[in-house]
């Protein structure tokens, strides 16, 4: 989660949500990403989804059953849904997102037994330093 953080504070030189991700296989970091929606311009770059697919290219397989997921923010929808097609076995969250969350916040699509793969989900890990670089993020904007 450490570096999840890191990649966090990262994601903000470029005005996107500070969200960090990373996967992890055999206890190595095979992928990382941050938020690039801003950067890129697309919607789709969510850290979760720019780390699935490094991961994918790392492993030249699209099933990433024996992956587990660090976030620094509950999963949204879409991301959540990658992860369940990706065959993530476990995700460690650490902020929840109450307008968004598809982890038990909001929704909960990664319910046991809701759909063909179970994931593991543990939320709150590191919980005050990643919802506090959320708030100090938001608290800069809403100056400006």
């Amino acid at each position: 989660m450490l570096r999840a953080i890191e990649l966090a504070k990262f994601a903000t030189e470029t005005d996107d949500v500070p969200v960090g991700c990373v996967i992890v296989k055999n206890g190595e970091i095979i992928a990382e990403a941050s938020n690039m929606k801003e950067k890129d311009n697309d919607a789709t770059k969510h850290a979760e989804m720019v780390a699935i697919s490094n991961a994918t290219k790392v492993l030249n397989n699209w099933w990433l059953e024996d992956c587990e997921v660090y976030v620094t923010l509950e999963p949204c929808p879409m991301c959540a849904g990658a992860m369940i097609n990706a065959r993530i076995k476990a995700l460690y969250f650490g902020a929840y997102d109450p307008k968004t969350g598809a982890a038990g916040s909001r929704v909960n699509l990664l319910k046991e037994d809701l759909f063909n793969h179970n994931i593991i989900v543990k939320g709150g890990i590191m919980q005050n330093e990643c919802s506090s670089l959320l708030s100090e993020f938001f608290k800069k904007k809403r100056l400006k």
